[in-house]
């Protein structure tokens, strides 16, 4: 995938003095808030900055929009500026291993037309598995203007959803575990189960029994039954897991890829909207 960096290049880029890379530390716990940004403070990635799910890559929630909003656009470029950041930039965002929030950051620096963002795989777990150096020292940057170009027709919001789902060239998928999808846990909303019309494709199913990233072949198999000629919708439960299978369904060649930012969370905030429990 080319959205994906090995440890040994990073290391041989840090190495080799390589310049204009900044890496970015994303880990966080949706059950622990402040779990990531300690973990950060105790030890990272040497010159790593750390960026915060809901301070840094989501909106403030209100009643509408889900529980990891977009955060404002303006405010978002000014911060990634701040740490260092333009669109000559390589970046490098790393979490605990693969988990879903690097592919946050990376939707949202893509979304605005930078082309230079990749994944570490395997993480921060395998960064220090591999012996490489950690520090709880904390960078100096330079600030950079980041000027966002935005891609066009990256996002549905709800009342497009709507409308989407009506057409059946149009396939939304839920990024979120089989249990929650068909309703029978749901450890975080008040409601549980899954938008009428939506096919399931949990998250982690993009990487292999090791917990990497499938190849491009693994992930056309996986995809299949979707239609590159289709409009592919992908949600989640507040727009944070949904990333990896876009990141994925680039990777397997699939170019009309949006994102349902509010998700699950967002839909049902609104009283009327009617939930499904069956596999679709």
């Amino acid at each position: 995938m080319s959205y994906l960096i090995s440890v040994n290049r990073l290391k041989s880029r840090l190495e080799n003095n390589q310049g204009n890379t900044v890496i970015v530390d994303v880990r966080f716990q949706l059950n622990d808030p402040d779990a990531g940004r300690k973990a950060y403070l105790h030890n990272h990635l040497p010159g790593a900055v750390y960026m915060d799910l809901n301070k840094d890559l989501s909106g403030k929630p209100e009643k509408h929009g889900g529980n990891h909003p977009l955060p404002d656009t303006r405010q978002f470029a000014a911060k990634i500026g701040k740490i260092g950041i333009d669109h000559e930039t390589t970046v490098v965002i790393y979490d605990q291993a693969n988990d879903m929030f690097a592919a946050r950051l990376w939707w949202l620096l893509d979304s605005m037309g930078h082309e230079k963002v990749y994944l570490l795989e395997g993480g921060y777990e395998r960064w220090v598995a591999e012996g490489n150096e950690v520090t709880d020292e904390i960078p100096g940057l330079k600030a950079r203007k980041f000027q966002p170009v935005f891609r066009e027709n990256q996002t549905v919001d709800i009342e497009e959803l709507k409308e989407k789902l009506k057409d059946k060239s149009t396939v939304l998928i839920d990024s979120r575990g089989i249990d929650r999808y068909l309703g029978m846990v749901e450890p975080l909303y008040g409601k549980a189960g899954h938008i009428p019309g939506a096919k399931n494709y949990f998250w982690k199913d993009v990487l292999n029994e090791k917990g990497n990233w499938k190849k491009k072949e693994a992930l056309e198999e996986h995809f299949a039954s979707l239609s590159k000629d289709q409009e592919i919708i992908v949600s989640c439960g507040s727009g944070v897991s949904a990333c990896p299978n876009v990141l994925a369904l680039k990777s397997a060649g699939y170019k009309n890829v949006k994102l349902y930012p509010g998700s699950f969370s967002d839909w049902i905030s609104y009283d009327d909207n009617e939930i499904e429990k069956k596999e679709e």
